[in-house]
């Protein structure tokens, strides 16, 4: 069993949801970034979730976007992200981490020498947004031998057809865009969420983590009574941006240090759905 199973089942024994925080490689620093990650663990990170930057991040907005600018100006790469999972894995051989971004950088380090090379970093769990799972099999099945999860999306536009697919492939969670949209953008309704949670298990047997729009303790509260694990990003970047490094850590901390209090304070309780 992997780590991110294992983790969602220990929550759920105790009744208790993911805070899955998802950071940019290299952002708000280089050498900021294992701290940074070790430091969201502390607050009550459950799974962390690494961004590895690339210059045309279609579906993340501006926040995540310039994040993503100013790793890739730091000389950022998928081989040093990888470095840094390593690095982080050296003190933490618990907490799962999951590495999240686009098809280009992993084609360019070839899959091939993608999945061993992620293993050996102690990776757990991998997200290619633009790896639809119509073609994502063979890479789906490689992660899988080697002891990794292959992570999805689906949107609140996903058909039936493409919840069975993701279904098939996926495990560890999956990833449910709450908004249509870009990350950051938008006004989340946490009572649509929760409809489409009901239909989604339907159809998806592992568990459901929600992202996008997720910007406050209300927020997040709010999707965790209906949901498996909250995700957010956007915010904690945006809580880091233009600050010293120092002041952008404890930022991000508190803000994190909240959620997981919001979170723990009413996961359990009913959600409140409205009338069709």
């Amino acid at each position: 069993m992997s780590r991110i199973a294992t983790t969602f089942e220990r929550l759920a024994r105790g009744g208790r949801k993911a805070l899955i925080p998802y950071i940019t490689a290299g952002d708000p620093d280089l050498a900021a970034t294992v701290p940074l990650m070790h430091a969201l663990v502390q607050a009550g990170a459950d799974v962390l979730e690494l961004g590895v930057p690339f210059s045309d991040p279609m579906a993340d907005g501006p926040v995540i976007q310039r994040a993503s600018e100013r790793s890739l100006a730091r000389g950022v790469d998928l081989a040093q992200v990888l470095a840094w999972a390593r690095e982080f894995r050296q003190q933490d051989a618990g907490t799962p981490l999951v590495l999240m971004g686009y098809a280009n950088p992993v084609e360019r380090f070839g899959v091939e020498n993608f999945v061993p090379a992620a293993q050996a970093a102690g990776v757990d769990g991998v997200l290619v947004v633009d790896y639809p799972p119509e073609e994502a099999g063979d890479f789906a099945n490689r992660l899988r031998a080697a002891g990794m999860d292959p992570i999805f999306l689906l949107a609140p536009t996903s058909t039936e057809a493409r919840m069975r697919q993701v279904d098939a492939l996926a495990s560890g969670y999956v990833y449910y865009v709450s908004l249509k949209g870009v990350t950051g953008a938008g006004n989340l309704d946490a009572q649509a969420v929760c409809r489409k949670l009901q239909e989604l298990r339907k159809h998806v047997r592992v568990p459901l983590g929600v992202g996008f729009g997720i910007r406050d303790a209300a927020g997040a509260a709010a999707v965790a009574a209906c949901a498996d694990a909250v995700v957010i990003g956007s915010r904690i970047i945006e809580l880091m941006e233009n600050k010293p490094v120092e002041v952008a850590i404890e930022d991000a901390v508190g803000f994190v240090h909240e959620i997981r209090r919001a979170i723990d304070a009413h996961a359990n309780a009913p959600a409140v759905l409205a009338s069709t």
